[in-house]
């Protein structure tokens, strides 16, 4: 009998008269016209009647009533209907895994090609959205080298050939290939981020002067009011400096990539653009200045040391989603990841032109000290200790994973004996480290949910990934959480207002409910639009989180009152005739203090339960001026983050992570760091001149 499915796609032939005659009926006709009633049935989303007990081949024929039309209106019906042809969920794009030098020496010349699976870009009538360049949804490479004045023609990655062969080959002399590789790299990064906070990401704003012109990228009117753009695409030049660096420019909403020579007697090029860490760290500068871009305000020693430190910590562990090279270190490692340097360092290629002897950073330094995080002052150096931090806690977690592995592998010693692994040991092992680093990786990710709007320290980030761990994820079977606390702890990374040290002392705690303001529940449930999810569309996603910022402002400004705002480190008292007033100019038509709504997200995410949550993730600062003991005055920022709960039945605000504004240590804390010199913005830690682009990072000097 035809398959109902398959017959209700077929293409049926013309008509023809039939030779049998009158009154006879050919074999084939009853077959089709049971066909055409059973698939039309399934149709409808019905089965046909079961027989009752007992009942003969002709009682089963008389349940079956043909339908109106005769045979030909069924035939007709089944005829009108296919299968849809989704559009696929990845392309994928051949990538160097580290950088081209690995692919210079015969033992890792054949690992060193990786297929990066990234999002297929989908326009609404599902043609793919990319464009020759690539240009896309979030990001456009436009590849001009301004000191030569060339343009090199972009790649269209919809080429049939390309799409049939996974992109181009690896290349150093093909810049097309470069154009690849910074897109690849890019959008792998960008996933990561969208998978772990639950929404999708947006760049950091345009800030424009009033009156300025706006790109047609951007919505005009309303946006010059507000004095920032929308900035739709984050532009990539992988030919953008000749010169031994690459930064993100927050001015310019851009990513540029340099080369130079390799200054080895030869003529060869090293291009920062093929390097998988500088692209995913770079990248990660962006994506991190889109979620908080007060972190560029250096009012403490670890703020410029967390932005290296975590776009270093994201370039690390993207490299476990290479199988070939992860399978290859965990042979030549013998199962200890310790030891494996190419999954552990960053740039290497980069490093060693540069006149070291290993690679630009390792994540794997010297053994862990109480004294690590005291004694580090250099940015780099400082966020080293971060990284290595972050590194322990993973090793720490593969470890537990695979205990039981090696106990098996090992006959119940758990330690694994000489020569080669076995291939399948290497296959468990290797999936057991890329499922901890991814883990790993969305927790960092998303503990930037549960930090303070202004002036991050080291031991607020270990509270924010306790918190955002412990969050979603009741029961640690393999302690994650334990991990990071001990690995921190063990390089003198802890909160100092803390006097017991666990995981439930460090979690973030909750308002009391006399704190909680009254209405706020009801207001997040009915007004605030969660409709920006990683599936919408990210111009409206830009402007519902406007829109929401917007009404929580207004609801606050008319709602809060100045006790439980205190309780959210900000300040709405009166100007008072006996004390000196931070907020002249500053102050709304009732007097109080103005305060300013930066965000307000949803965040989505599933735990391993199966719960599905929806937060919302609002930012609020504010800022008053201090005149300090010389009599100069200067600028303070405090505010919260606040994590709230929609949910009937629970504190709206569940956290409230708070930096004071009204706080006078904090302010005079800031002030002095600020004026012993270590205090320098990102533009002085690679400038001199401060007006220069702030995350230039010059690599060369570290």
């Amino acid at each position: 009998m035809p398959i109902p499915e398959f017959t209700a796609m077929a293409k049926r032939p013309a008509a023809r008269k039939s030779a049998a005659k009158p009154g006879k009926r050919t074999p084939e006709r009853p077959v089709r016209r049971h066909a055409a009633r059973k698939a039309q049935t399934v149709r409808r989303g019905k089965q046909p009647a079961a027989a009752p007990p007992g009942a003969g081949g002709a009682s089963q024929s008389a349940s079956v009533r043909p339908t109106a039309g005769g045979p030909a209106a069924s035939a007709s019906a089944t005829q009108s209907r296919k299968i849809l042809a989704p559009p696929p969920p990845n392309r994928r794009l051949q990538i160097f895994a580290t950088d081209p030098g690995s692919s210079r020496r015969l033992k890792t010349a054949f690992l060193n090609t990786a297929t990066a699976e990234v999002p297929w870009e989908t326009a609404p009538d599902s043609r793919s959205l990319l464009q020759p360049g690539p240009v896309g949804e979030y990001l456009e490479v436009v590849d001009v080298d301004p000191a030569s004045g060339v343009a090199y023609e972009p790649v269209d990655l919809n080429h049939p050939f390309l799409l049939a062969q996974d992109g181009l080959p690896p290349s150093e002399g093909n810049p097309q290939f470069h154009q690849q590789m910074v897109y690849a790299v890019a959008m792998q990064t960008i996933r990561h981020f969208e998978q772990a906070l639950g929404r999708r990401v947006l760049w950091a704003p345009r800030r424009i002067a009033q009156g300025q012109p706006v790109s047609a990228d951007s919505a005009s009117v309303a946006q010059t009011a507000a004095r920032e753009a929308y900035v739709r695409r984050l532009r990539i030049s992988p030919h953008g400096l000749r010169q031994a660096n690459a930064y993100y420019s927050p001015q310019k909403a851009a990513l540029l990539f340099g080369y130079f020579p390799a200054g080895d007697g030869s003529r060869r090029l090293v291009f920062t653009s093929l390097s998988h860490d500088i692209i995913a760290h770079e990248t990660t500068h962006a994506l991190l200045d889109g979620l908080h871009r007060r972190y560029q305000e250096p009012t403490n020693r670890d703020v410029l040391a967390f932005h290296e430190a975590f776009a270093d910590i994201v370039a690390i562990f993207q490299h476990f989603t290479f199988p070939e090279l992860l399978r290859f270190q965990i042979e030549q490692a013998h199962g200890d990841l310790r030891k494996g340097k190419l999954l552990a360092e960053l740039a290497q290629e980069f490093g060693h032109t540069l006149g070291r002897t290993d690679a630009l950073r390792s994540a794997i330094g010297t053994p862990p000290s109480p004294g690590d995080y005291a004694a580090a002052t250099e940015p780099h150096d400082l966020g080293t200790v971060l990284v290595s931090a972050v590194f322990d806690a993973f090793l720490a977690i593969y470890a537990r994973r695979v205990e039981d592995l090696l106990r098996i592998a090992s006959g119940g010693s758990g330690i694994l004996g000489a020569g080669a692994l076995h291939p399948d040991l290497v296959g468990r092992l290797a999936d057991e480290a890329t499922r901890a680093a991814r883990h790993v990786l969305t927790i960092c990710i998303r503990a930037l949910d549960y930090m303070p709007p202004v002036d991050p320290t080291f031991p607020e980030y270990l509270r924010a990934l306790i918190t955002a761990d412990s969050d979603l994820v009741a029961n640690d079977r393999y302690g994650y959480r334990v991990a990071f606390l001990e690995a921190f702890g063990n390089r003198g990374i802890i909160p100092n207002e803390l006097h017991t040290l666990s995981v439930g002392s460090l979690r973030w705690q909750t308002l009391d409910e006399a704190a909680q303001p009254t209405g706020l529940g009801n207001f997040i449930r009915k007004e605030i639009n969660i409709s920006g999810d990683v599936q919408s569309d990210r111009y409206q996603s830009y402007l519902a989180a406007r829109v929401n910022a917007r009404k929580l402002h207004d609801w606050l400004d008319k709602e809060l009152q100045p006790g439980i705002a205190r309780a959210l480190g900000l300040d709405r008292e009166l100007a008072g005739p006996d004390k000196p007033d931070g907020y002249v100019g500053r102050r709304d038509c009732n007097g109080r203090p103005r305060f300013e709504v930066h965000s307000v997200r949803p965040a989505r995410r599933s735990s391993p339960d199966g719960d599905i949550r929806t937060d919302i993730i609002a930012v609020i600062t504010q800022h008053r001026d201090v005149t300090d003991d010389a009599g100069a005055v200067y600028t303070f920022r405090g505010g919260c983050t606040l994590v709230l709960d929609r949910r009937e039945g629970m504190p709206p605000i569940r956290y409230s992570i708070t930096k004071p504004v009204y706080s006078v240590a904090d302010a005079k804390r800031v002030r002095n760091y600020q004026q012993t010199g270590l205090g320098l913005d990102l533009n002085a830690l690679y400038f001199e001149d401060s007006q220069s682009e702030p995350f230039a990072l010059l690599h060369s000097k570290f």
